[in-house]
């Protein structure tokens, strides 16, 4: 029999009720009774007239997709990659699946989704993914956005910047806490979003019902259940299964500065934000404090492999410092300052993804990362939550530190702070202090081999592809399968992520451009250059445009392939059956050894984005096609073929434009 788990299967500490409603001048002494629509910027990042969640109870279901549509989606994506003896093979074991022990897992997870409607299908076993993989959460996992820098330019002094995005953050949380944060609505009619009568009618409606009241006007509301781990959260290291906690009462903030650990706190019990100059002070002392590496630095543990992390955990509270590791993990979240200054932005790639080590608790929810040129970034782990969440909070948080600083840069910090500065000293045995120097040498090793490449196309962009009615998206994927056509003379396992937000506790769906379409088009630019005609080769184009729009859709609306199989495969290991020949197919196997991982996510607040690959011979690859040009920030540990990859890109890329504006191939 299936039984219900507790989501995330960790800890959630929660507070007592709202807090923050009398903002952040405590000196002041400010009370609700002053509070007005006028001056909640110096409170909260907005007020909504929507409730947070007003959304949450109502919001439909992730489906079960049926698991005849799940095989032929599956044998789909199989066909592009097979020969016909291995295609035949893998048709027969995908249909013997179907009518046999797939149709009674798949039976008996329909059975369980029935039963826990307060969740999604895919939420425990998605947690349980990542929660027992046992690989290192850097580079592997985590993965990070860098904002754009302040506007006005004096405004990005590393202080100042940093004071700025942590009272910003701060507001973010207290808007969160209190329901003033705006619902996670997509509008098909934007003009609905500043509708005051649509949000009063909203909010009138019972929770129960609320989300149609949105659909009726083409409005979809997202979940937002992944937030309430965005702050006051870490991943504690477990043997073989990783745990998620959760403190809502820690008021402290961590920052770290060149490998030492310090704590502070941001919040009164009444949830009053800090004076900004006394943050100000607190960082400028942390600043002054911290100069000088630690002989061993404990963050280098949060690299390692989960089980080994784990035993030296445990070594470390056995050894008297749980208050302190109590504090790492229950803090706000940790702020990261610097002491370098990237001078590209492949070094801004490696220093958000990766960093030194020594100045990284890669385990906390997220980290807010600011160098000394006042460079700003999230690194965060992955397991508790996807973009969406960690986007939204970077979007609000760009924002509100821009349009309302908290500081300037002249502002003085506070002459003497009432707020103590605790910094955090650990008991280090002999075993604990080889544990770290052999977490710093693997770490060092890793990063070594790992290459960042940008690479930028400025031929054409979203306007011109649009006008050629061609999804952007789907162009650059087609791109990717030229490329890869073109530089290994096949076409091979990609992987593109997509929200499933749409639905309570959907995470993320597979999008997968590899097809026959694309396929055959590949082969047209790399191999028939001369066999086909202008008016042929955009035709091709036209067709893989439309169908990866469908495969975007499908992906959407829950109706992809991996996840269901993924359920199906964890519910039978998960009850001890013997594994479905489906998942020991090498064909299976291969399929999602994924060698372009790609991801994207556009925002007016972010300047990049990135993450590691996912396999050895793989490449990370983060996109975007703006409105006059595109770009990726690329990763892999073989540098020579990645940089072959971008090579042949450019020349795909070239090869599309050419076709799209009627010239023949050369």
């Amino acid at each position: 029999m299936l039984r219900a788990r507790p989501a995330c299967g960790g800890i959630l500490l929660r507070r007592p009720g709202p807090v923050g409603r009398r903002g952040y001048w405590r000196t002041v002494g400010l009370t609700e009774s002053i509070i007005s629509e006028l001056d909640t910027d110096h409170h909260f990042v907005h007020r909504s007239t929507i409730p947070t969640m007003h959304f949450q109870d109502s919001l439909p279901r992730l489906p079960v997709p049926k698991l005849e549509d799940t095989v032929k989606r599956y044998l789909a994506a199989q066909k592009p990659l097979l020969d016909d003896d291995q295609y035949r093979n893998t048709e027969r074991i995908a249909r013997e699946f179907e009518k046999g022990v797939g149709r009674k897992l798949h039976r008996d997870l329909v059975e369980f989704d029935k039963k826990n409607k307060h969740t999604s299908y895919i939420s425990d076993p998605w947690f349980d993914m990542y929660l027992c993989a046992r690989d290192p959460v850097v580079l592997n996992f985590n993965p990070f956005i860098s904002l754009n820098p302040d506007p006005k330019e004096a405004y990005n002094s590393q202080v100042v910047r940093a004071t700025n995005l942590v009272v910003s953050s701060i507001k973010f949380l207290n808007s969160l806490n209190n329901e003033f944060l705006r619902p996670d609505i997509y509008y098909v009619n934007p003009k609905w979003s500043q509708s005051r009568l649509f949000k009063k009618f909203i909010r009138l409606l019972p929770t129960s019902v609320s989300w149609y009241g949105a659909y009726m006007v083409n409005a979809y509301p997202l979940d937002m259940s992944q937030y309430k781990r965005l702050f006051n959260s870490s991943r504690i290291p477990k043997l073989n299964k990783d745990e998620l906690f959760t403190n809502e009462w820690g008021r402290h903030l961590l920052v770290m500065r060149n490998g030492h650990f310090y704590v502070f706190d941001v919040l009164d019990p009444g949830g009053n934000i800090l004076h900004p100059s006394e943050i100000q002070a607190q960082l400028i002392y942390i600043l002054q404090d911290a100069d000088r590496l630690p002989e061993f630095s404990l963050c280098y543990l949060t690299t390692e492999d989960r089980n080994t992390w784990a035993a030296v955990r445990q070594q470390l509270l056995e050894a008297g410092n749980e208050d302190n590791l109590q504090k790492i993990d229950s803090a706000v979240f940790c702020l990261c300052l610097d002491n370098i200054s990237p001078k590209n932005d492949t070094e801004l790639s490696h220093c958000m993804l990766h960093g030194r080590g020594f100045n990284r608790w890669f385990d906390k929810s997220f980290s807010l990362i600011i160098t000394s040129d006042g460079t700003a970034g999230v690194n965060f782990e992955h397991s508790w939550g996807d973009g969406v969440a960690v986007l939204r909070f970077v979007n609000e948080v760009y924002r509100n530190s821009t349009r309302h600083p908290a500081i300037v840069p002249h502002s003085s910090p506070a002459a003497l702070s009432a707020t103590k500065c605790e910094r955090l000293k650990f008991k280090l045995n002999d075993s604990i202090q080889s544990a770290i120097n052999a977490a710093r040498m693997k770490f060092e090793e890793t990063n070594e081999k790992l290459s960042v490449r940008m690479f930028e196309f400025r031929k054409f962009g979203k306007e011109f592809l649009v006008k050629q009615k061609l999804s952007p998206d789907a162009v650059f994927q087609l791109a990717c399968q030229m490329t890869a056509y073109r530089q290994f003379g096949k076409i091979i396992s990609s992987y593109e992520a997509c929200s499933t937000a749409a639905f309570k506790h959907g995470r993320t769906e597979t999008i997968r451009p590899t097809s026959i379409l694309t396929k055959q088009c590949s082969r047209a630019f790399v191999e028939e250059r001369s066999k086909h005609s202008v008016a042929e080769l955009r035709s091709m184009i036209d067709e893989c445009s439309k169908y990866h729009r469908r495969l975007q859709l499908e992906a959407a609306l829950g109706k992809g392939f991996d996840r269901h199989l993924f359920a199906l495969k964890h519910l039978s290991v998960s009850r001890g059956d013997p594994m479905p020949e489906l998942f020991l197919d090498s064909t299976y196997q291969n399929l999602n050894h994924i060698i372009l991982s790609t991801s994207t996510l556009h925002s007016p607040a972010v300047h990049l984005g990135g993450f590691g690959p996912v396999v050895p011979d793989g490449f990370g690859i983060g996109y975007n096609v703006f409105d006059t040009w595109l770009g990726c920030n690329t990763t892999g540990y073989l540098n020579r073929e990645l940089q072959e990859f971008l090579r042949c890109l450019e020349y795909s890329l070239n090869d599309i434009l050419d076709v799209l504006e009627g010239r023949p191939l050369v």
